[in-house]
């Protein structure tokens, strides 16, 4: 039995940090390439826990490794925007709510014993058992949430835009982009719901 360390999850969880290095050093004079880059880290996020399944290798270090970086990859996009939309305070916003309630979820999960923070089989709530019960639903969420901050980030001219005017102004492209925007949008709102459910459930339980 390998080292926990060297669990094929999480050897792929460290090319994600490797990659998300580079997309993050790129960011500034190549958009284009952060984008691919970040989205590329993304998906491996799904992989590394096919990976986990496949080969139970699930572990807390597992856990950990791949919670925490995708927090920090969200965070930094997120402090990002802050810097390019006005009202900046809104990308902080949710910076805390994002990592807020998956902390919680992820102590609370410790706490009682489980090895990861998205399993829920004993929650009263029916969309946190539909968000982490139905990985096709989680998924859609978590793509649209990532994809629209993308967007945003691609979308953004200088460090003054205006967040409704960005937003108004997706409306005037191609009705590709109009649809992935407003899927992603509905994606991105359940996900905060989510989130915000996390700490309210956390907070009184």
């Amino acid at each position: 039995m390998p080292s926990v360390y060297l669990y094929i999850p999480n050897i792929i969880g460290y090319f994600r940090i490797i990659i998300n290095f580079i997309a993050f050093a790129v960011c500034f004079s190549n958009r284009a390439l952060f984008a691919v880059l970040y989205f590329f880290s993304f998906v491996l996020d799904g992989v590394d826990g096919w990976f986990a399944r496949k080969f139970n290798q699930a572990s807390t270090f597992g856990a950990v490794l791949d919670m925490v970086t995708d927090r920090v990859s969200t965070a930094c996009l997120l402090a990002l925007l802050s810097q390019f939309y006005r009202p900046g305070l809104v990308f902080l916003m949710l910076l805390g709510l994002d990592i807020t309630s998956h902390w919680f979820q992820m102590y609370s999960s410790f706490l009682s014993g489980k090895t990861s923070h998205k399993d829920v089989k004993h929650t009263g709530n029916w969309l946190l058992k539909l968000y982490y019960g139905y990985r096709p639903f989680m998924a859609f969420c978590c793509v649209s949430c990532e994809v629209l901050y993308i967007m945003l980030f691609l979308f953004a001219d200088e460090k003054s835009t205006s967040l409704i005017s960005v937003c108004r102004g997706v409306f005037s492209k191609s009705p590709l982009i109009v649809l992935v925007f407003i899927s992603t949008l509905v994606g991105w709102a359940v996900k905060q719901i989510t989130n915000v459910i996390q700490v309210f459930m956390l907070e009184f339980s």
